[in-house]
């Protein structure tokens, strides 16, 4: 029995400082994505600092799932709030992301530059091969838990077929694909509590907003907010969210240029969702990448600061419970099915033979995702530098 509620923060014993210093060295060495985040998360908060029991820490895992968005990054901002208060939430979370921003949006100028050398057009058609089996990996990692726990696996499958269908052919309709999964199986949970004579559950109210109708900074906002605050099942999801915006409805960058973005978001540290900076790079510059990394991290930051006193009681709504069981399909559907589109992206032959040997290495042999992108980038280089077209 801890002494303390277990969603209280631990008070002000540990210095800003060196939450700065300790969050930003995970932010700098948190490459591999989410399963790397928790992993160093745990070695520093339970293992080395003693901060948190591994109750308290498996606790934090579990609200953070509950949650839309980065579930790794809420994590990290979740901690430190913990350890430190609410000053210590904003600087642990700025400290785990500005890093891997910095970098990738770094990298989005070499990558997305008119006329880069050779072998950068090289490296990105090769590691843009390997992305939509990357997308496979990422869906069929989420497919066994999420099965487990549903209740009725017609409605599981339903969910993550619609997903899928419509994340490979109509990507800008997917957000209310996810939240009307969610919302009908909270419909359905609660007729068969009225049924059982239970108490009657009130579905949520859909509140989706529309995205602008032209490009411009309401259109980018519109996407970053998406991605950050209105995607469940894991990281992958905002390649979906994003994809068909970005490149068929706006037109800010080519399906080759979001192939790259998407890798450059698996092999830099930090959260996948930086991957949201390249194409707000891509709509609008320096100033775009910033606007839409600060537009979907945002609702991590309110979610914790707003709601982490009350996440023992969010863990046990079964509203919630249920609207994640209609939502969570759908987005591993979606995850599955924007491998299609991302697939379709490709345009050469030695693209498609290179990504199937990524899914060989990443479906069979179980290779690191972070391992097999970067292998595809030095033959897709190998490959511009010797002069084989593009």
């Amino acid at each position: 029995m801890h002494a303390r509620h277990a969603d209280a923060p631990v008070g002000a014993q540990v210095g800003l400082r060196e939450v700065l210093v300790l969050w930003g060295r995970i932010g700098c060495t948190g490459f591999g994505g989410p399963p790397a985040h928790i992993s160093l998360l745990r070695e520093l908060c339970v293992g080395r600092r003693a901060w948190l029991s591994d109750e308290e820490f498996e606790d934090a895992i579990a609200a953070c799932n509950l949650l839309p968005g980065p579930a790794s990054t809420q994590l990290a901002i979740l901690c430190a709030w913990r350890v430190a208060g609410p000053l210590g939430a904003l600087v642990g979370g700025a400290a785990f992301i500005v890093p891997g921003l910095v970098l990738i949006l770094l990298l989005a100028a070499v990558f997305l530059a008119a006329s880069p050398p050779l072998w950068v057009r090289g490296a990105a058609a090769g590691a843009g091969a390997a992305v939509a089996a990357v997308a496979v990996r990422a869906g069929a990692g989420l497919l066994p838990a999420s099965w487990r726990r549903s209740p009725a696996h017609v409605r599981w499958a339903s969910y993550a077929l619609l997903g899928g269908a419509v994340a490979a052919t109509l990507g800008p309709w997917l957000v209310l694909v996810l939240l009307a999964s969610g919302l009908i199986e909270v419909v359905w949970r609660g007729r068969e509590r009225r049924e059982g004579g239970l108490v009657s559950v009130h579905p949520w109210p859909l509140l989706a907003a529309a995205g602008a109708a032209t490009g411009g900074v309401l259109a980018l906002i519109w996407v970053a907010f998406k991605v950050g605050a209105l995607s469940y099942g894991g990281g992958f999801v905002i390649v979906p969210l994003m994809q068909s915006e970005a490149v068929g409805h706006y037109h800010w960058m080519t399906a080759g240029q979001f192939l790259n973005a998407v890798a450059l978001g698996q092999v830099t540290p930090g959260p996948v969702v930086q991957t949201v900076a390249v194409v707000g790079y891509a709509a609008g510059g320096i100033g775009g990448g910033l606007l839409a990394a600060v537009v979907a991290f945002a609702p991590s930051f309110a979610f914790i600061l707003l709601g982490a006193r009350h996440f023992d009681r969010l863990r046990a709504d079964a509203r919630v419970q249920a609207f994640l069981d209609g939502a969570g399909p759908a987005a591993i559907g979606a995850i599955l099915g924007s491998a299609i589109p991302l697939a379709l992206a490709l345009h050469t032959t030695w693209q498609f033979a290179l990504l199937a040997g990524a899914a060989l290495a990443l479906l069979v042999l179980r290779l690191g995702v972070v391992v097999v992108l970067l292998a595809a980038a030095v033959i897709g280089a190998i490959v511009g530098v010797a002069g084989v077209p593009l």
